[in-house]
């Protein structure tokens, strides 16, 4: 989600439709769909909310195919630039509110396609959200797979040695298996725990919330679609049109 991030990844044709035209709703619609919003939430049982990288550009880090997105600017030949890092970007508003909505019982998990760790950083228990393409201050031992939230952002991607050691006791001892970063490269499989985590909530789900995302990456954006095919709503709160756009209650 960052730029560095980005130039981290191998190279892979397929991102997706870049650049799509912004569309804004009038401030009359968008009382209206509020007023239908809220509707939705006071009446659901057991919500998820999906967030993307729209969730994070008022941290100050580029989305990936909006007007000025990472991949949209690296189609024109144009290198993006980031307002902040990862070690000093601050969680927005609505991550804030996201943990004050988990807190008070109106969301019951979040599943992020976001590496930023903003969502952790916020406050927000991992136990409450699963992080499908990982987490950029996210160490995980690949022996006994103890995680280690660090202060600094990790400065590999794609699942690779960090060099650090795990130091979780075992009977024997110290497990000294080795750390990796949590980052998937493209052609990763999705961390196993954490999608299916995602799945159960999402079949469980009567009210899906997407904040901030294309859905166009999958398996992640099609999670959604899990809880309408049970008979739940969807709201999409995007700034450009998705594929599940009609599905959307609002």
């Amino acid at each position: 989600m960052s730029v560095n991030y980005a130039a981290g990844l191998s190279d892979y044709p397929h991102k997706g439709k870049c650049g799509l035209p912004e569309i804004f709703d009038s401030p009359e619609q968008l009382k209206g769909k509020m007023k239908e919003f809220i509707r939705l939430v006071s009446e659901a049982k057991h919500v998820v909310v999906h967030t993307g990288a729209g969730v994070s550009t008022a941290a100050g880090i580029p989305d990936f195919r909006g007007p000025k997105g990472v991949w949209t600017l690296q189609e024109k030949g144009i290198s993006p630039q980031m307002d902040t890092t990862f070690d000093d970007a601050e969680p927005s508003l609505t991550h804030m509110a996201l943990v004050k909505l988990v807190e008070e019982n109106f969301v019951q998990y979040i599943v992020s396609q976001n590496v930023d760790g903003l969502h952790i950083k916020s406050g927000l228990p991992r136990s409450a959200i699963s992080e499908l393409h990982g987490n950029m201050f996210v160490e995980k031992c690949d022996r006994c797979g103890t995680e280690y939230i660090r202060r600094n952002a990790v400065r590999t991607v794609g699942l690779k040695r960090t060099g650090g050691i795990c130091e979780q006791k075992r009977v024997r001892g110290q497990c000294r298996g080795r750390l990796r970063d949590t980052i998937l490269d493209w052609e990763d499989s999705l961390p196993y725990d954490d999608l299916a985590l995602a799945e159960n909530h999402s079949r469980e789900a009567d009210l899906a919330i997407c904040l901030g995302t294309s859905l166009q990456i999958q398996p992640s954006g099609n999670l959604p679609v899990l809880t309408v095919k049970r008979g739940g709503k969807l709201v999409v709160v995007n700034l450009q049109k998705t594929k599940h756009d009609k599905k959307a209650t609002v």
